[in-house]
C-alpha cells in the first residue's frame, strides 16, 4: 500500500494532502482571498503560496501521523493552471523528492479532479462534468483514455461567475461563487440572458458581456435586484451544462454522472443535473466542498493511481504547463456531428 503525498497550487488555493490506498489521512488547505472586486493576479498567488507552503507540509504530515521516511512517492500538479503559482509548488515538490529520496510524479490537474470524485462517490464509469475557474469540459473515459466530448470555447463558467461577482461587488470570502449561489437563493425574477450552446460547447464570454453591460442600467432603474441577477445567471449558464452533458450520456449510453471541479459544489447545479438524471433512470454523483475545490488528496490520488502503473517523472521533464489539454485524448473533431445529431 504506498504512501502518496500530493501538492496542489495551480490557482489560488494550496493544498497538500496525502493518500494511502483509497484513504485520505490528510488534506489541509490555505485559499488567498483578495478584496471584494478585485481578482487574483499570478505573482501575489505564488507569494501567498510561498508564505504558507511549508506551514501546511507540516500539518499534512502531522494529521497523518506520518514522517518523511513513511512517503513513498511526492506528487504535484503538472498542469492546467497559473504558471507562477505552479511553478512554485513544482519547485518545493522537486525539492522534497529529492530531500526525501522518493520518486516524483507530475499530475494532470483535470484527471486529480475526476479520480478524486470516483474515489470519493464509487462511481463506476461515469460521464464527467467538469466545472470550475479554470475549466469546464464533459468528459467520458473510453479506450483506457479520458475523452473529451465537449467544453467552452472561451471562459470557463467559474470564471464567468466570479467576473460578475467583481461586476456587482460580492465578497471574495470564502469565494465569488459561493455567495452568488447564496444571494441567487433570494433571487425571484428570471432575467432572460443568451443561451449559448453551440453543438456540444458552450460560451460564456457573451453572457458575461450582456449582463455586465445591462446590469448597472436594470439596478439603477429598480427593474431587479442583485440576487435576481445572481439567480439568472445560474439558471442560465448551469442548463448549459445539463444539457451538453445529457447528450453526451445519450451518445455514451451512460447511466451514471460525476460532477468535479470547484463549481461543483453548488447544490442548484446539483440539483438541476439531478433532476435530468432521474428522468433518464440515471444516478448523479458529487462531492462537497472538502474534495471538489481544488486540493492535494486529489493530486495525491491521481498520483498514487500513477505509481501503482509504474509511471514517474524524471527530474528533468518536471516542467510544468499551464495548458495541458490534450493528454486526455481529445477527440470532439471526429465526434461532434454525431454529438450534436443524437436525440436524447
Amino acid at each position: 500500500m504506498p504512501v502518496v503525498i500530493g501538492f496542489e497550487g495551480s490557482a489560488n488555493k494550496i493544498g497538500i494532502g496525502i493518500i494511502r490506498d483509497g484513504e485520505v489521512l490528510s488534506n489541509p488547505r490555505r485559499t488567498y482571498i483578495t478584496p471584494p472586486g478585485q481578482g487574483f493576479m499570478p505573482s501575489d498567488t505564488a507569494r501567498h503560496h510561498r508564505a504558507v507552503i511549508l506551514t501546511v507540509l507540516k500539518e499534512a504530515l502531522e494529521q497523518a501521523g506520518l514522517k518523511p521516511a513513511d512517503i513513498d512517492c511526492v506528487a504535484y500538479t503538472k498542469g492546467p493552471g497559473m504558471g507562477a503559482p505552479l511553478v512554485t509548488v513544482a519547485l518545493v515538490a522537486r525539492t522534497v523528492a529529492q530531500l526525501w529520496g522518493t520518486p516524483l510524479l507530475g499530475v494532470n490537474h483535470c484527471i486529480g479532479h475526476i479520480e478524486m470524485g470516483r474515489l470519493i462517490t464509487r462511481a463506476d464509469n461515469p460521464t464527467v462534468l467538469y466545472v470550475s475557474g479554470g475549466n469546464t469540459q464533459v468528459i467520458a473515459y473510453s479506450q483506457r483514455r479520458y475523452r473529451i466530448f465537449g467544453e467552452t470555447i472561451d471562459i470557463a463558467v467559474g470564471n464567468c461567475l466570479d467576473r460578475f461577482a467583481r461586476v456587482i461587488k460580492i465578497s471574495n470570502d470564502p469565494s465569488p461563487g459561493y455567495n452568488i449561489e447564496q444571494m441567487a437563493k433570494k433571487g425571484s425574477q428570471f432575467v432572460e440572458l443568451p443561451y449559448t450552446v453551440k453543438g456540444m460547447d458552450v460560451s460564456f464570454s457573451g453572457i458575461l458581456s450582456y449582463i455586465e453591460d445591462m446590469s448597472h442600467k436594470m439596478l439603477s432603474s429598480g427593474q431587479c435586484t442583485e440576487e435576481d441577477l445572481c439567480f439568472s445567471l445560474q439558471e442560465t449558464v448551469f442548463s448549459m451544462l445539463v444539457e451538453i452533458t445529457e447528450r453526451a450520456m445519450a451518445h455514451c449510453g451512460s447511466q451514471e454522472v460525476l460532477i468535479v471541479g470547484g463549481v461543483g459544489c453548488n447544490l442548484r447545479l446539483q440539483e438541476m443535473m439531478g433532476v435530468m438524471c432521474k428522468e433518464r433512470g440515471a444516478k448523479l454523483f458529487a462531492t462537497d466542498e472538502r474534495f471538489c475545490i481544488d486540493n492535494g488528496a486529489m493530486i495525491a490520488q491521481a498520483g498514487w493511481e500513477m505509481f501503482r502503473s509504474g509511471q514517474i517523472t524524471e527530474l528533468e521533464d518536471s516542467w510544468i504547463t499551464q495548458r495541458q489539454h490534450s493528454i486526455l485524448g481529445r477527440q470532439k473533431e471526429t465526434m461532434r456531428d454525431k454529438l450534436t445529431s443524437h436525440r436524447i
